[in-house]
């Protein structure tokens, strides 16, 4: 017996990874950058919130930021004397370690200065995150917020999951001794980043910090605040590698 012939799927076009494309854009971008703006910033951001970040960009929006591989960015810029497109931009480069990105703008340095130094933003912690502060649930109702407000009784079987030792008795959620979600220092685990959202505990600052700046007549200013965590990042970065996803 003949042996049955299947149909194949053939594909006519062969679609190729666009990781390296993207790369050259991102490369061509931070050129045209450099040349086009007076200033170029290295900053980072505490507690990374995209909303938060949207407004930093709503205030700057004749400037261009570039977050994303930071060996990429520093390969558009330089990384030394006989590669860098501009006189003392490696510098730059030297400071792109951890999680950090670019500012690229024609606004003075007070002007930066004063705009970043002015906004922050509270948030409920994630997972991974330092407690700023000890929260202490104290027994018999479980209240929530400065307003006292009980939960519903619904929230009852999920408070229980995340750990609250808690009694639903005459339709309202109780315990019966206090209970301690974290303490001031503990790196929170998600059942407790859980619990502090549901109790209202925004502990998490968004904050944008400025570490250096380049100016076009190739002055390199390192600030005061960055000098002592330099080293730290180059040494939390030298076991990681740069991750291959970019934004612009």
């Amino acid at each position: 017996m003949p042996r049955a012939i299947r149909s194949k799927v053939v594909a006519l076009t062969k679609v190729k990874s666009n990781r390296k494309e993207g790369r050259k854009e991102i490369i061509r971008a931070v050129v045209e950058a450099a040349d086009n703006y007076d200033y170029v910033w290295v900053f980072s951001v505490a507690n990374m919130r995209n909303q938060y970040l949207k407004q930093v960009r709503h205030n700057f929006k004749t400037s261009r930021f570039f977050l994303g591989n930071n060996k990429v960015m520093a390969k558009a810029l330089g990384n030394d004397p006989e590669s860098e497109i501009k006189q003392n931009i490696h510098k730059i480069s030297e400071s792109l370690v951890g999680d950090v990105g670019l500012l690229f703008t024609n606004d003075n340095v007070e002007t930066v200065k004063k705009n970043f130094d002015s906004f922050s933003a509270q948030d409920y912690p994630r997972a991974g995150n330092i407690a700023a502060y000890r929260v202490v649930v104290p027994g018999g109702e479980v209240l929530r917020g400065y307003t006292k407000e009980p939960f519903p009784n619904n929230m009852e079987p999920e408070l229980r999951e995340l750990g609250m030792p808690t009694l639903l008795q005459s339709g309202k959620i109780t315990i019966e001794s206090d209970f301690v979600i974290c303490e001031k220092g503990d790196r929170l685990t998600p059942q407790q980043s859980r619990l502090l959202k549901h109790f209202w505990e925004k502990m998490a600052e968004f904050k944008v910090k400025l570490l250096c700046y380049w100016h076009n007549n190739g002055d390199f200013v390192e600030l005061e605040s960055n000098q002592n965590t330099t080293s730290k990042a180059k040494d939390d970065s030298a076991s990681g590698e740069d991750s291959d996803e970019d934004m612009e």
